[in-house]
């Protein structure tokens, strides 16, 4: 089983995070901020990984310190249950649908983190979620798994469909690369090493 359990305790957040990389999509717990809940929940279903998350952060200020904590742990359960990277895909991408909005992303599961975000929106707000927080979120999650990560807006549209395309997109996009093919031996790359 390829799983990871993360811990992160700030003087602005308490989080517990579990993932599975070979589980069911399934989702329990939350941030305390509705919309980022329902974007991981949907990351989790389309990821085909069981995700469980417990995040107390300081929430009376705003929600970035909880956004970013829980990418950067996501980041780093993405990075620990993958281990040794052996029989990786190594390569993900998916363009999404999602009504009027359609999302790009691609992904190589290098080692070498860098994120280009191109998410333009129209609304600044969606329930409680600042929705700039969203770059914050894929960055902190790319820079701490090691993703080489590209979100593109291929067509905007309304705010939460745009977010939305880019979050299952990015699922999708992880589910492909982190798959297992039975014909890599060894790890995808050259170097001999990701």
């Amino acid at each position: 089983m390829r799983t990871a359990e993360i811990t992160r305790k700030t003087r602005e957040t308490d989080i517990e995070l579990t993932l599975n990389l070979d589980g069911a999509g399934q989702f329990e717990g939350g941030s305390g901020i509705g919309f980022l809940d329902h974007m991981l929940e949907l990351f989790a279903r389309h990821a085909l990984c069981d995700l469980t998350l417990k995040c107390k952060g300081d929430l009376q200020v705003d929600g970035h310190h909880s956004v970013e904590d829980i990418g950067i742990c996501l980041g780093s359960a993405i990075k620990q249950a993958a281990g040794d990277k052996r029989g990786i895909t190594r390569y993900g991408q998916w363009l999404l649908p999602m009504d009027e909005a359609l999302v790009l992303c691609a992904l190589d599961f290098s080692g070498r983190a860098f994120l280009h975000c191109d998410l333009p929106l129209s609304a600044r707000k969606i329930g409680d979620f600042d929705s700039e927080l969203a770059e914050e979120f894929f960055r902190a999650t790319a820079m701490n798994a090691g993703l080489t990560l590209h979100i593109i807006t291929m067509k905007p549209g309304n705010a939460h469909h745009v977010l939305e395309a880019a979050f299952k997109a990015f699922a999708r996009a992880l589910r492909g690369a982190v798959a297992i093919d039975e014909r890599v031996s060894g790890v995808p790359s050259t170097k001999g090493v990701l």
